[in-house]
């Protein structure tokens, strides 16, 4: 069985292969005579290729409308199920100082993998003193509940514990591979 498998990992300090989904393939070819009787039927899972992982990758997430990256206050406990307005096991960490969520600014897809070489920045207000993880959204509006919410990343070893004018860089990678 061929599949391909994406993962999420974010760091700010801790950095960490999240949970995957498979994404598969499935071919069926039927030959037919000139009066159309079937001669053959060849059917079976086929593998997605690295090209077509970074396809993937690259319209789904690179092409598609800007994509932020949010906080959240103590360690999320992030469900499939997750939605922006729906995510009973976690809130957004709202206490840094930008007024809207900053932009993920992913690059290109490359080796099956989407990532943003330079960092978010998060200046800490004092408002939130525990952060618990990280998230990604189509939509920029802070503690907001539109948009689509693309993944979420608890830290490693619980909250970690952030002061007025600390500052959070965040890189955010998502990955694809085939198996």
């Amino acid at each position: 069985m061929n599949r391909a498998k994406f993962g999420d990992s974010v760091d700010a300090v801790v950095r960490k292969q999240g949970d995957a989904v498979a994404i598969s393939g499935y071919c069926k070819v039927v030959c037919k005579d000139s009066d159309g009787n079937i001669k053959w039927i060849d059917e079976g899972k086929n593998i997605v290729v690295n090209t077509g992982l970074d396809y993937i990758l690259g319209t789904a997430i690179v092409d598609s409308a800007s994509i932020y990256v949010g906080l959240t206050t103590a360690s999320p406990t992030a469900s499939a199920t997750d939605t922006m307005s729906s995510h009973s096991g976690w809130s957004e960490a709202a206490g840094y100082t930008s007024s809207t969520r900053p932009s993920w600014g992913q690059d290109a897809a490359s080796s099956q993998s989407v990532t943003n070489s330079t960092a978010v920045s998060f200046t800490m207000n004092g408002d939130d003193t525990s952060i618990g993880g990280a998230f990604l959204s189509s939509d920029s509006t802070k503690d907001g509940t539109s948009g689509t919410l693309i993944a979420v990343k608890a830290f490693s070893g619980g909250n970690k514990t952030v002061a007025n004018t600390d500052t959070l860089d965040v890189t955010y990678t998502i990955s694809g591979s085939s198996s």
